[in-house]
């Protein structure tokens, strides 16, 4: 199943991420600060995998406003380098209310998922879905978006992701 994401112009300043791991689950979190507001679904998509991954997106008046990976999928693979889209439209990636549902407050959308990430594992690249032409577009500092031509929402990209915490060190 795919999930709609349509491209808006970007209203205001370019939102600022915050990263944060969860050392005792291996959550990821990802909070945009700044985001504006458009019209659309208010709740969360629930990405999963068949092999048990699961990414939560919060959306807030239709726009992305932060993910947790929660479970990692079981496709990870790390490349020596992995190059970012070249210079993407700052943008507004807008979920739109479902006019057969505007009411639901979340959705869960089974999908593959596999992830990509660079060997100092501070890019990684969520594909949603199989792999597929997509637009990209920065929602935030360190957030991309990729979308592909039928505004089906097809990957994330997290960049400058922090080191997870050392738990051995502080042991």
């Amino acid at each position: 199943m795919q999930f709609e994401a349509r491209i808006a112009p970007l209203d205001g300043k370019l939102p600022k991420v915050t990263y944060r791991w969860d050392p005792e689950t291996d959550i990821l979190s990802v909070a945009c600060k700044g985001v504006s507001k458009a019209t659309g679904m208010n709740g969360t998509v629930d990405l999963e995998g068949a092999d048990g991954s699961f990414v939560v997106l919060d959306v807030a008046g239709g726009t992305l406003r932060g993910l947790d990976v929660v479970t990692w999928p079981d496709d990870i693979r790390t490349v020596e380098v992995l190059p970012v889209p070249d210079a993407p439209t700052e943008g507004r990636v807008v979920f739109p209310s479902r006019r057969s549902q505007p009411g639901v407050a979340a959705v869960e959308v089974d999908t593959a998922l596999t992830v990509e990430k660079n060997q100092a594992e501070s890019v990684f690249h969520i594909r949603v879905g199989r792999q597929r032409r997509a637009t990209t577009v920065r929602v935030a500092d360190h957030l991309l978006v990729d979308v592909d031509k039928q505004s089906r929402l097809a990957g994330l990209w997290l960049l400058d992701v922090p080191p997870f915490p050392n738990v051995e060190a502080t042991a």
